[in-house]
């Protein structure tokens, strides 16, 4: 549908962010601080920052008791995987049946289609990448060279971490650069002492408090969002209520919007980005109305893609034209290629003796974690890169509760049991280009747009880390004085882990990557991505907080260049 004189005027906006998520709310942001009249479109339903109606029940007051029933779990099996779905998150995620795609190869593609996106679902795990990160693939051979090094976005992470309250400590550490940060979380007696052995034992590696994205001693800038501090109730996924953790809804949105600059347009699904040939730049988006079905357009001078990586990837695929018959950009054939993730598949269960006479309090949303110890200088091992450490240690129901009956019951649950360690690999992959999505050539959605082939899988030097992992984590527990040490292959399909990224690689030559520096699709640079799409490669740590501080620079790169008139 082409609209015409006035009904187009109202149509027309600077920019255009396609996604409301945790990048997709930082590009709203910075765009509208910058002056930007920005039209946010969001496929999902509207849910403003408070709408979270399970945020306050207890346990009792699900009919389930917060279980999933077997019917719901069988209709959706892979949601149904996510660690994250139960009876008081459900109605934050997508279900398998409403919006299906094909799986030549096993993957897990957990989706949050709201506004706000998965930043109401996400860990809120944040750590910044080190220059070793940006350096791998150049330094070891593999994807291509990053644009961009650390120091380019050391500025930018710091930006972002006053805004989103990050909890931690300043850990000097090479390997994982400090944060701005708010106060940490305290490792429990066992974890610490966990810790303490390992640094005993070993010098190249140094366990630290997990930085997360929660308000611990909220800022001026916090209480200016309306937010307050973390309860550490551990509740998040069903959405928070105080604001307590970084999420679109809470923070980035209501600050865009504030600004007098932002539209939302939710329920909007988008089909293509629309490109004129005459003037070789893209001109809007073309958007199907989730529930009428309805066709719209809007117009801007710049446009966002933030619809989470492999949507992103979608949307962009389906933008064909003249000039670009098989996707926007896609000269070299390499979109939706070198799709990566990271490596869950590794778990180990530990038993501790002693510390019965010390516990902990509240429900930290953190663990421990490690900083890869692997092929960080140089490479040393027989496969490529590394794999983060995250532990805990907690203490279940006394051993007794299950043999009690009647007060006894009451009586062994005020109890605390012995100490148990839980300790978890999360692995970098190396991206390769058979690793990829594309469109069914004849299958659609409910939208009349081709459903997502998914072709992703591990490799050889995946299973070459997942065995590292269990050789040294079975190691650094014993030296630890753990016992009857269990390890565990979850054999999980890739996508469970969350954290896909890639298809819309940053790199700095045009016949080998789809974006520059500044996160510029090449052959039409008034078009960003800087969600998990543009990753030229995962490493170890969470991607999320590296999205927010690419996102904030390619918006005030894209703002500069507008006001020169170069786009």
């Amino acid at each position: 549908m082409n609209i015409q004189g006035d009904a187009k005027s109202k149509n027309t906006f600077d920019a255009i962010v396609i996604g409301s998520g945790i990048s997709g709310g930082w590009a709203a942001k910075e765009l509208c601080e910058k002056g930007l009249k920005t039209l946010v479109v969001e496929r999902g339903r509207a849910l403003k920052h408070g709408d979270y109606p399970t945020a306050m029940k207890n346990p009792w007051d699900f009919e389930h008791r917060g279980t999933m029933p077997l019917a719901i779990r069988e209709d959706n099996p892979v949601l149904s995987r996510c660690y994250a779905f139960d009876e008081g998150t459900q109605h934050h995620f997508v279900k398998d049946t409403a919006h299906p795609y094909v799986q030549e190869k096993p993957f897990d593609w957990i989706r949050g289609y709201q506004e706000g996106g998965k930043s109401l679902i996400w860990a809120r795990q944040t750590q910044r990448w080190s220059r070793f990160d940006f350096e791998a693939p150049a330094r070891d051979g593999f994807a291509v060279d990053w644009p961009i090094r650390y120091d380019d976005l050391a500025p930018w992470y710091s930006h972002v971490e006053k805004f989103v309250g990050i909890s931690g400590n300043r850990d000097g550490l090479e390997t994982l650069p400090d944060s701005e940060v708010l106060p940490a979380f305290e490792m429990n007696c066992v974890e610490t002492h966990i810790k303490e052995s390992i640094r005993k034992h070993y010098n190249d590696r140094f366990p630290v408090i997990g930085r997360c994205a929660h308000l611990t001693k909220p800022q001026d800038v916090h209480l200016q969002q309306g937010r307050g501090q973390c309860q550490a109730r551990h509740l998040c996924y069903r959405g928070c209520p105080y604001g307590g953790y970084f999420s679109s809804n809470a923070a980035t949105l209501p600050w865009a919007m504030k600004t007098g600059n932002l539209t939302m347009r939710t329920d909007a699904v988008v089909h293509s980005i629309l490109y004129d040939e005459k003037k070789g730049k893209a001109i809007g988006v073309r958007v199907i109305d989730a529930h009428t079905l309805e066709e719209a357009e809007f117009y801007a001078r710049i446009i966002f893609v933030n619809a989470a990586c492999l949507n992103t990837n979608l949307v962009l695929l389906n933008s064909t034209s003249n000039r670009f018959p098989a996707g926007l950009g896609n000269d070299n054939g390499l979109l939706g290629k070198y799709i990566a993730f990271h490596n869950y598949r590794g778990n180990i269960f530990a038993d501790i003796e002693g510390f019965e006479d010390q516990y902990y309090y509240g429900r930290r949303p953190t663990s421990v974690m490690m900083p890869s110890f692997r092929n960080v200088h140089k490479q040393e091992t027989d496969f490529l890169r590394g794999y983060m450490v995250h532990y805990d240690a907690v203490r279940a129901w006394s051993t007794k509760l299950d043999e009690a009956l009647g007060s006894d019951i009451k009586q062994e649950a005020a109890k605390p049991g012995p100490w148990t360690v839980f300790m978890m690999m999360q692995g970098e992959t190396i991206p390769k280009k058979e690793n990829h999505v594309r469109l069914s050539p004849d299958l659609k959605d409910a939208w009349g747009i081709p459903q997502l082939i998914t072709a992703v899988d591990y490799d050889e030097n995946d299973e070459k880390i997942l065995q590292d992992f269990f050789e040294q984590g079975k190691e650094m527990l014993e030296k630890s004085g753990c016992t009857n040490i269990r390890l565990n292959d979850s054999k999980q399909a890739p996508g469970l882990d969350i954290h896909e990224m890639g298809g819309v690689r940053m790199g700095k030559d045009p016949k080998t990557s789809m974006l520059n520096k500044w996160n510029q699709v090449h052959s039409c640079q008034n078009v960003f991505v800087t969600d998990g799409a543009c990753m030229t490669s995962t490493g170890n740590q969470n991607p999320s907080l590296t999205f927010m501080a690419i996102t904030a620079r390619a918006a005030n790169h894209a703002v500069e260049e507008l006001k020169k008139g170069n786009l």
